[in-house]
């Protein structure tokens, strides 16, 4: 019997599918990177019974890098990113994806691909393929092997039609996704790196780990500081406006606007107040009844919803998208991404909306509209790409919660409202002349309310009076003045406009719109106030005009249009992949290269802004090349720097640091720091210059004094060092903050927690003889020891030794893993006893003192 291989996009949607697909019959068994589920079950394909197996991935598989040495910012200039080999690594490497792809996939005869069906999608798809191209049976590029299932919705309807219309995977629109991720890699990571070491290296209170620059966070900036500085240049103006009342017979007053609406010169406000003051009659000259309507929405897509999640809902785009993914993978509505807002042909509204004709939230307006028709919906429009997002099953607010259920009501109620009547008010407006002057009153009235009663929050205010007058009848006229006003400044950019701009200006896509707002509040360029509006902050204002001041295609979203035409064209097969890549990649290169020369016109704008490093922070240890007090700077990317030496050390983002007991790094003279994650978590000592500069060739960058392999210091993991650890390759070390005793591994997050109430707890220089682990030593004051017969001083295996094992609140953890491993961890370090350090540091101390 030949098999199936299928693949989907999430393992939540795989399970969705081998339902569906097998009518609930599968058998499911855990896949061998944990992560995915493998769903097998037999059927019909291509007129003859199969093995079908439905797995899946999660997200990309794959992830485009640099090649080794050019991930190294120290090391290479960014100049070369821009030429440098590229290659494709695992996206998520503890998954193991492709591993768990190509064992699942060996052997079988047919692939059938399910991933999501957009451009993304399609990319997924052939990174699939390449990973169980050499384990297939056949070859998985030829149509007769590979097929790919479109679908807009997880509905048997939907997928059972999917598995009857199976049509080809395309490389084009694959290939625009690759020619994205090569020009967002080299651009973003050359102007990245360069100016982030440029001003973190020269300022210490700009609050951010990373100056960031994209092709399309860049611009989205950019719209959010333009309005910024709208708001900043704007002067108010004062202006005056005419007012009159009008009474009726019933004493009913009616406000009348001037159809002047306002003059910006008080003389002649003052001027047509004197032609009137005297006048009392208003004199009706015009009553003009015309019915208008306020229109149901088009059909609901990704940007809209976004818009409204943010401005309605109170959700910001990223997270609405991500709750819209699940409710999509849940059955619950279609797709959700999509830019079209028209109904196809075909599609089943009545079907669709009985669906929801039970609910008791608006069953009732449902049931009403089924039995009195349907309206037929607007046009919209149509891109080709998905139908428009609808509600796939009923639910209900028990069933879903918190943001899940709102994003579900909401898509529920705009799909309805499509079907629904236009809300109809009759508008009167009733013209007056006053002395040369001319007013008018204007009073709406409801007629019917329409898609209002469903979509309730955009009803029809209450009716307004109208008073029954006739041409020529004159009412009296009083309280005759001039109200001065002034202009006001724009208020700054909500999510929902920053949104409406992007998609006007073709920044993004409906899939990476709301990571590139996510991104610029992220790093510190905008903060998100009341009413979710994007305030720029300090960083992200001067950042916008220093490439405002060197280059303003920089910024402006011209630039990055001009680009996605580019890929668009690749996706339609009417534009080279190379010519495309290699046009683009020489423009920014040529345009990082002016960057870099006019740098210091930037930085002029850094200087007012921001505090140099050799005044940010507060002294806290000292060098160990010239002695003196180094600067911590607590701001965002946490450092110590020393301003004599203009040396700068960085430190762990989280935690908290402080001095480690005044004690010296007995390589470099540094003085010591201590890093501790909090009473619960786990803590050790840092040479802040070991921490830069790795003295050993097996202690890699970022790591403290628990995975220093010096021979002799009392620091290191050697004098340290317990076993190797339960979960890792790692060793588990003597944590050093006191009194809570534990050791913790200087790799992973395994605490064991050892000891508790101990004045004193060390790591002998003796091994068990059973299993190869260092003994300890653990000292009690008298009135509070918990070792046998009163003692108050042992040394034992912590492991081997009964008493020990009784004091050690995680021992089962521990004890489970079998005595050999914890030995063979020792062991293990037990080889950089007699290893050297590195010639450079022999010479050291001299050096530094």
């Amino acid at each position: 019997m030949k098999t199936a291989f299928m693949v989907a996009e999430k393992p939540s949607l795989a399970q969705s599918l081998a339902n569906i697909l097998s009518n609930g019959k599968c058998i499911t068994n855990k896949g061998s990177n944990t992560a995915c589920s493998v769903h097998e079950w037999t059927g019909l394909f291509k007129n003859e019974s199969v093995k079908f197996k439905m797995t899946s991935v999660c997200g990309h598989v794959m992830s485009l890098d640099f090649t080794g040495k050019f991930n190294n910012w120290d090391k290479v200039d960014p100049i070369e990113l821009f030429s440098c080999p590229t290659e494709k690594k695992e996206a998520m490497p503890r998954l193991h994806m492709p591993a768990f792809l190509a064992q699942e996939g060996r052997g079988c005869d047919y692939l059938i691909l399910w991933l999501d069906c957009d451009k993304e999608g399609e990319n997924i798809c052939f990174e699939v393929m390449s990973c169980v191209a050499p384990f297939m049976k056949g070859d998985v590029y030829s149509p007769l092997v590979t097929y790919r299932a479109k679908f807009s919705a997880i509905t048997d309807k939907d997928i059972k039609a999917a598995m009857l219309n199976l049509v080809r995977p395309n490389e084009n629109e694959s290939r625009s996704v690759d020619a994205r991720q090569e020009l967002d890699l080299r651009i973003g990571c050359a102007f990245t790196r360069f100016q982030t070491k440029y001003f973190q290296g020269r300022y210490g209170d700009l609050d951010s780990s990373l100056i960031s620059y994209g092709p399309c966070q860049t611009p989205t900036l950019g719209f959010c500081v333009q309005r910024h500085d709208d708001i900043q240049t704007f002067k108010p103006e004062s202006y005056w406006v005419l007012r009159v009342t009008a009474s009726t017979t019933e004493g009913r007053e009616l406000p009348l606007e001037w159809k002047r609406v306002r003059v910006f010169e008080k003389d002649i406000a003052n001027m047509f107040l004197a032609s009137i003051k005297e006048i009392k009659e208003a004199v009706v000259v015009n009553i003009q009844a015309k019915e208008k309507i306020k229109a149901r929405p088009v059909a609901l897509n990704t940007v809209e919803l976004m818009r409204v999640a943010s401005s309605g809902l109170g959700i910001g785009p990223h997270n609405a998208m991500q709750v819209a993914e699940r409710l999509y993978t849940q059955g619950y509505i279609s797709y959700p991404r999509t830019e079209t807002t028209s109904y196809p042909e075909n599609f089943d509204l009545i079907g669709a909306l009985r669906l929801q004709q039970n609910s008791n939230k608006w069953g009732a307006d449902v049931r009403a509209l089924i039995a009195n028709g349907i309206n037929k919906p607007k046009k919209g429009k149509d891109v080709g790409d998905h139908p428009p997002i609808t509600p796939m099953k009923l639910a209900s607010d028990s069933e879903l919660d918190g943001d899940m259920w709102r994003i579900y009501d909401y898509v529920t109620r705009h799909f309805i409202a499509t079907l629904s009547r236009d809300c109809r008010f009759l508008s009167t407006v009733i013209t007056f002349e006053v002395g040369t002057e001319t007013f008018s009153y204007t009073g709406n009235t409801l007629v019917d309310p329409g898609y209002t009663e469903i979509m309730h929050w955009q009803a029809f205010g209450k009716d307004e009076f109208v008073p029954t007058l006739n041409v020529g009848e004159e009412l009296r006229a009083h309280e005759h003045r001039l109200v001065e006003c002034q202009t006001s400044p724009p208020d700054y950019l909500t999510e929902a406009e920053l949104i409406t701009l992007m998609e006007k200006h073709g920044i993004g896509t409906d899939a990476s719109i709301p990571v590139h707002i996510n991104n610029i509040c992220q790093r510190n360029y905008v903060n998100v106030g009341s009413g979710r509006r994007l305030v720029p902050t300090s960083l992200g204002v001067v950042l916008v005009h220093g490439y405002q001041k060197i280059d303003p295609q920089l910024v402006l979203p011209t630039m990055r249009s001009a680009v996605e035409e580019q890929l668009n064209l690749i996706a339609v097969g009417r534009a080279d992949f190379h010519a495309v890549l290699s046009h683009t990649t020489e423009i920014f290169r040529r345009k990082f290269q002016y960057f870099v020369r006019s740098m210091e016109s930037m930085d002029q704008l850094f200087e007012v802004s921001f505090s140099s490093l050799k005044t940010s922070g507060k002294a806290l240890s000292r060098c160990g090349k010239c002695r003196r007090y180094m600067r911590y700077i607590q701001a965002k990317p946490i450092r110590l720097h020393c301003s004599h030496c203009d040396d700068t050390y960085t430190l762990p983002q989280t935690g908290t640091v402080r001095i480690y007991r005044e004690l010296k790094c007995p390589l470099d003279e540094f003085e010591l720091l201590s890093w501790s994650s909090g009473s619960k978590g786990k803590s050790f000592p840092l040479c802040p210059y070991c921490y830069n500069h790795p003295p050993f060739r097996d202690m890699k960058k970022g790591f403290g004094c628990n995975s220093c392999t010096h021979p002799t210091c009392s620091y290191g993991v050697n004098s340290t060092g317990v076993s190797g650890c339960i979960d890792c390759d790692g060793v588990l070390v003597l944590d050093p903050s006191s009194p809570r005793w534990k050791l913790t591994c200087n790799r992973c997050d395994v605490i064991i927690n050892v000891f508790d109430d101990a004045s004193r707890v060390t790591v002998s220089d003796q091994q068990c003889p059973d299993c190869g682990a260092q003994q300890v030593t653990v000292e009690y004051r008298p009135e509070r020891t918990k070792l046998p017969a009163a003692l108050t001083e042992m040394t034992a295996c912590l492991y081997c030794e009964p008493t020990f094992t009784a004091l050690v609140e995680k021992h089962r953890a521990v004890t489970q893993r079998g005595g050999g491993a914890r030995g063979r961890g020792r062991q293990r370090n037990n080889k950089h006893r007699n290893k050297q350090p590195k010639d450079k540091m022999a010479q050291l101390a001299a050096y530094f003192v």
